[in-house]
C-alpha cells in the first residue's frame, strides 16, 4: 500500500508540473538576395533571386522560378558609373553558351531552354586597389554594397605527393608565406588543364587567424573525383599521378570571408538538431541578403609526378 501511495503521489507531482508551451512561428516573408562578384580583368556580374518559404519545395523547379529579371544593377569604380546590361540564357549571343553553362552550373542543352538572367557590365573590369560600389534598385527599393579588390598573393610552392602507401593517389599540397601586417582571407578552386570551369573543394574559403605571419604548408583534395567512376572508392577526393591541375587561389575582404565562412557552416550542419543556429552576415545595406564581393586571383599548374 506504502507503494501505491508514493506512485500516485509522485503521478500528481509530475502531472501538475506539465505545461503547455506554444511557440509562435513568424510567416515567411520574401527577400532579395544578391549574389555579385567582381574579380581582377573581369566584368561584373551580378545574380538576383529570391528567397524560398522553408517549407515549399527544394526541386530545381522551385530554384529556377527564384532568379529575377527587370532590375536596375548599377556598379562604380569611382570614375566610371555603368548600368549593368541583362543577359538572359535564352537570348546568349553565340558562342557565351558554354561560358553561361559553367556560370550557371546547368548543362547547355538545358539552360537554352530557361529564362535565366544575369547582369553584366561592359563597361567596367576588375583591377587591383580599386572599390566597387554596386546600387540594385528592383520592386521601389534600393540595395547598396562596396568591395575591394585587394593586392593578390601568391603560393611559395604548390605540389603533390602520394597519400600513405600509394604511389597512384595523393592530394595537391601548397605553402604560403602569410603578410603579418594584415589580415587576408583567401579562396580556393581548381579544376583539370583540360577542363573549361573551376570547381571548390570541400571548404575553399579560409583566412589568417591562426597563421598570421607564419610561413606555413596545406593540403587540398580533388573536388573532381567525387563523381569520377574511373576513380578507386578508396581514393575519392585524391589527384592521380599525370594529372595536371590549374589551381586558382584568390584573396577577399574580412566582410565578404564573413559571409562564405558562415554560410559554409550552415551547408555543412543542415539538419544537425545539435548545431548552432547560424546567421549569415551580409555586406548589403538595405534588406537584401546576399554578398558582393571582390576577387584578385593568381593562377597556377600543378603536374601531380613522383
Amino acid at each position: 500500500m506504502k507503494s501505491i501511495f508514493y506512485f500516485v503521489l509522485l503521478s500528481i507531482v509530475l502531472v501538475s508540473c506539465t505545461k503547455e508551451v506554444q511557440i509562435d512561428i513568424p510567416g515567411y516573408k520574401e527577400n532579395l538576395v544578391i549574389d555579385g562578384s567582381i574579380e581582377t580583368g573581369q566584368p561584373p556580374i551580378v545574380l538576383l533571386s529570391t528567397t524560398n518559404n522553408i517549407y515549399s519545395p527544394t526541386n530545381l523547379d522551385a530554384y529556377l522560378e527564384g532568379f529575377i529579371s527587370g532590375a536596375t544593377v548599377i556598379v562604380s569604380d569611382g570614375t566610371i558609373t555603368d548600368t549593368l546590361t541583362e543577359i538572359c540564357t535564352d537570348e546568349l549571343p553565340a558562342g557565351t553558351e558554354e561560358i553561361a553553362a559553367a556560370f550557371f552550373g546547368i548543362p547547355v542543352e538545358q539552360l537554352v531552354q530557361l529564362h535565366l538572367c544575369a547582369y553584366i557590365s561592359t563597361n567596367i573590369v576588375g583591377e587591383v586597389g580599386k572599390t566597387y560600389s554596386l546600387k540594385v534598385i528592383h520592386d521601389g527599393k534600393t540595395y547598396t554594397s562596396n568591395t575591394t579588390i585587394y593586392p593578390p598573393k601568391s603560393l611559395d610552392s604548390l605540389y603533390w605527393k602520394p597519400q600513405g602507401s600509394s604511389t597512384e593517389f595523393g592530394f595537391s599540397w601548397a605553402i604560403l608565406s602569410d603578410n603579418a601586417s594584415t589580415s587576408d582571407s583567401y579562396k580556393w578552386e581548381t579544376k583539370y588543364i583540360s577542363d573549361f570551369s573551376f570547381n571548390k573543394p570541400f571548404n575553399p574559403f579560409f583566412n589568417d587567424k591562426f597563421f598570421n605571419g607564419l610561413t606555413f604548408e596545406f593540403g587540398y583534395d580533388n573536388p573532381m573525383s567525387y563523381d569520377d567512376e574511373t576513380y578507386p572508392e578508396d581514393f575519392r577526393g585524391y589527384y592521380r599521378i599525370g594529372d595536371t591541375v590549374v589551381i586558382k587561389f584568390s584573396k577577399i575582404g574580412p566582410k565578404e570571408y564573413n559571409f562564405f565562412e558562415k554560410k559554409y557552416n550552415q551547408i555543412y550542419s543542415a539538419g544537425n538538431p545539435f548545431a548552432t543556429p547560424t546567421n549569415i552576415p551580409t555586406n548589403i545595406e538595405g534588406g537584401a541578403f546576399g554578398v558582393w564581393v571582390g576577387y584578385s586571383p593568381v593562377f597556377d599548374t600543378l603536374i601531380c609526378k613522383l
